[in-house]
């Protein structure tokens, strides 16, 4: 995060227990996005403080293709919350919901660092 500006590569990753034919991620941030955002291909704004994004199939054990992606903040705050979620996994049964979710706090130092 640099000011109002966080920059977010995310890798999907299918820990099983079956394939999933087509999957979509939700990112949460604990304040709310500017008005205008410009999202990548296949990600879409759902309300003032979340983006949805499709991954597509994902093999058991296998990770996805990364989503990269820009977005701007409606103010300048110090330190927001990025929570992680699974938002669709194409109707299979995940028995494990506890590897679906993710909570990282996102410093405005302008450094680059990952989870």
């Amino acid at each position: 995060m640099n000011g109002d500006q966080v920059q977010v590569r995310l890798t999907p990753r299918n820990n099983g227990p079956m394939a999933v034919p087509d999957a979509s991620v939700l990112l949460r941030w604990s304040v709310p996005l500017a008005e205008r955002q410009l999202l990548p291909e296949g990600c879409a704004r759902t309300d003032e403080r979340s983006v949805v994004c499709g991954t597509g199939a994902l093999a058991v054990g296998e990770v996805g293709q990364e989503l990269q992606m820009a977005v701007w903040l409606r103010e300048r705050p110090a330190e927001v919350t990025l929570e992680v979620d699974t938002a669709w996994g194409g109707g299979v049964e995940d028995t494990d919901r506890s590897n679906d979710q993710q909570k990282v706090l996102v410093l405005d130092t302008g450094d680059a660092y990952s989870f």
